[in-house]
């Protein structure tokens, strides 16, 4: 072995177990209850051995727009987090990538990156011809907007165009994910958050759910919605579900952690789209992870600079920065209601990388990658904005308490960020590559 994790608690595939896991050359190659060998990494007593996790909704917003982000920040934020795979989004960067030379511009853009990347490609008006070039290149699917996305070089799509999308798509057996709110039910924002909150009601999620769902089952092609805000559409996707329609959801920390009652007129660091509603909708959601109608929690890390979150909730920037946030904030959370890091595992490591086809990620078993987080579930620890590594200093989570402290990541047997000399050592990845 060129090196033995020694551990007391592995969550594996099995459940959480005391045992050793064996590396060679970068692999996982033996979950075994003791393994011989010089080359041992104890865990302490307060320790827990985790896979890395697999994050694929964020916004790295490079080329073009790299003074709100750019991969090397957005990678170190990740690694930091406990995030050892991420997948880019096709918008906020110039160009978005809706067509092939765009995506090797991003690829080159992303020259150096902590943890592994992968790219999403984009459904904008009259690219159609361009979905299967893109997926011939590896991207992971194909991201939609049935509103304004926020960026004007990005538009949405009718529901027409995407059907015509997902019936290409569909040929290809290649996944869309989609931002699902009508844009017809939604209305101009208004600067104090009870308007903003108002301008985007749960209605307008739930309606275009329904659509979406309509046309998975019209085409049969496979869709995913992207961070489900509204706990009214969870008996939505549960008809979908009960019918067996190739559809799966996610929800982000924010929508677990916040509730509209605690955001003040002025606090745009909370603004997102959709956005942070009550409290009994956000346990409704925990409810919807319980019960298997939500798949996976992923950050939605959407940042901007300093000045674009300043202002009103009708001008201010919707994005919330929490790459690195993620796992305590989900942690946190789910142990307040008696959910097991067996469950956040699922939800933020193992159910994302099945997703995207992901073979080599997710888990801690035998033929994956040795992509391993040691966790201290116990630890608390303040946020503060300023020690966190994504390029600007705005997250909603700043003075926050937190349960669970990530103390070391490792991407494919090596540590990650020991010393400067160390980074990069992720590698961007193909959809359908081991």
């Amino acid at each position: 072995m060129d090196l033995v994790f020694r551990a007391r608690r592995v969550i594996t595939p099995q459940g959480e177990i005391a045992c050793d896991v064996g590396v060679v050359d970068g692999r996982i190659v033996a979950v075994e209850r003791h393994i011989d060998s010089p080359n041992v990494v104890h865990l302490a007593d307060d320790e827990v051995l985790l896979p890395g996790l697999v994050d694929t909704h964020v916004h790295v917003n490079d080329p073009g727009r790299s003074e709100w982000e750019g991969f090397e920040t957005a990678t170190k934020a990740a690694a930091a987090g406990g995030v050892t795979t991420i997948i880019d989004m096709p918008l906020n960067s110039i160009p978005p990538t809706v067509e092939l030379e765009a995506l090797e511009i991003k690829r080159k853009a992303a020259a150096n990156v902590s943890v592994d990347v992968g790219f999403w490609g984009g459904i904008v008006p009259g690219n159609l011809a361009d979905l299967k070039p893109l997926h011939e290149a590896g991207v992971f699917g194909f991201k939609c907007f049935l509103l304004h996305s926020g960026v004007d070089e990005f538009p949405a799509v009718t529901t027409a165009e995407l059907e015509l999308a997902l019936r290409e798509l569909a040929t290809l057996d290649a996944l869309t994910i989609v931002h699902a709110e009508d844009a017809h039910t939604v209305r101009d924002a208004e600067p104090d958050y009870a308007g903003f909150l108002a301008s985007r009601p749960r209605e307008a999620e739930n309606k275009a759910i329904s659509d979406v769902v309509e046309l998975t089952r019209r085409t049969g092609a496979r869709t995913h919605i992207l961070h489900l805000s509204s706990s009214d559409a969870l008996s939505i996707l549960e008809a979908a579900k009960r019918d067996r329609l190739p559809i799966t959801a996610e929800t982000c920390p924010h929508y677990l952690t916040f509730t509209a009652e605690e955001i003040h007129d002025g606090q745009t660091e909370f603004k997102c789209c959709p956005p942070i509603r009550e409290e009994a909708n956000r346990e409704a959601l925990w409810w919807g992870l319980r019960e298997g109608l939500i798949d996976l929690v992923v950050s939605d890390h959407s940042p901007s600079t300093v000045e674009l979150k300043e202002g009103d909730f009708a001008t201010a920037w919707g994005g919330i920065a929490s790459l690195q946030l993620g796992l305590p904030a989900v942690w946190t959370g789910a142990r307040e209601r008696d959910f097991q890091l067996t469950d956040v595992v699922r939800w933020m490591a193992a159910h994302p990388a099945r997703q995207v086809g992901l073979e080599t990620k997710g888990a801690i078993e035998p033929g994956k990658d040795a992509d391993l987080v040691v966790f201290a579930p116990d630890e608390t620890f303040v946020v503060d904005k300023n020690k966190l590594h994504h390029r600007n200093p705005v997250t909603p989570y700043h003075g926050r308490t937190l349960h669970g402290v990530v103390r070391q990541t490792w991407l494919r047997g090596k540590e990650i960020g020991q010393t400067r000399a160390s980074l990069p050592q992720g590698k961007l990845l193909r959809r359908g590559e081991a």
